[in-house]
């Protein structure tokens, strides 16, 4: 049977320290580990078959790992885990750092943020079978489960079929890795690695700038949440930027001559000296690139 494709999705992860953790996640998170963590590759296919199961069962769960009457399954956790040696910068001696999936609660938080800003004709669309009053009861099922975080947050924000361009301003250009090379157990990847420290002193000055320069934009209010979200974290934590499954929508060529992390920090420092040509160049630049793949959520 021919392997099924990850979905088109990229994701920015944080991975914790072990330590960071109360004692009875850390206690699972342990287990998790010792069963063995997954592979990032097979991450973006297990996420798609949790959900397919979610809307399969009878009746269809409202959230990936809920049981029938809306409570949490409390199987094994997904959990992905990075040695900190791999990370420029980080201390290895905190130990495996991991990032669990957190798919319920991500699940929730996206549902509480689609319920509270779409309009009223798109719930119906999406909810057509659900009796009156569902939405507003689907909406506190899924703050209830948000609520759980406290003051923690998920480990993982994804986006389908292209990059938040805001997000390369997190991470060295430099420390980009780009393995093209598909083996029959592996898959071609695209990623970075930073320490949360860089990418918070990085988010803050990008945003910083942004903001001076262009006011509340899309780009700022990006920013400003990479930042918030960033410092949820344990100061020892690493941040990841992976392409994830999007590098199924461009070839070796095209990848080897990506240049977005370094187009998105020239345009902060344009920015900054206020250079607009300089400014110009390197959007266009970015736009030609990521435009063609953004167009394959509507035609592809």
């Amino acid at each position: 049977m021919p392997r099924v494709p990850p979905p088109f999705v990229a994701y920015l992860r944080v991975y914790e320290p072990l330590r960071a953790f109360e004692p009875g996640p850390r206690s699972r998170l342990e287990r998790a580990l010792a069963d063995g963590a997954l592979s990032v590759t097979d991450a973006g296919n297990r996420e798609r078959e949790v959900w397919l199961r979610t809307q399969l069962a009878t009746p269809p769960r409202l959230l990936p790992g809920d049981r029938a009457d809306g409570t949490a399954a409390r199987g094994p956790l997904q959990v992905l885990s990075l040695d900190p040696a791999d990370v420029p910068g980080a201390d290895p001696s905190v130990g495996p750092l991991v990032c669990p999936l957190d798919l319920r609660t991500r699940a929730a938080v996206a549902l509480v943020g689609f319920l509270a800003t779409a309009s009223p004709v798109l719930v119906r669309a999406a909810l057509p079978a659900s009796p009156r009053g569902a939405a507003a009861a689907m909406r506190s099922r899924a703050e209830n489960v948000t609520s759980e975080l406290g003051s923690s947050a998920v480990h993982v924000m994804s986006s389908s079929w292209t990059v938040p361009l805001p997000w390369f301003a997190l991470v060295d250009p430099a420390d980009r890795r780009a393995d093209l090379t598909a083996r029959p157990s592996t898959a071609r990847r695209v990623h970075w690695y930073a320490t949360i420290k860089d990418a918070r002193t990085r988010a803050t000055r990008a945003h910083n700038v942004v903001q001076r320069t262009l006011g509340d934009s899309e780009p700022a209010q990006v920013l400003a949440d990479a930042a918030r979200w960033l410092a949820h974290f344990d100061p020892a934590s690493a941040v990841e930027l992976d392409y994830g499954g999007l590098v199924q929508l461009m070839d070796d060529e095209a990848l080897r001559s990506d240049t977005s992390a370094q187009d998105v920090h020239a345009a902060v420092d344009a920015l900054e000296d206020g250079n607009a040509e300089q400014v110009a160049v390197h959007y266009e630049r970015l736009r030609e690139f990521w435009t063609e793949f953004a167009t394959y959520e509507r035609f592809g």
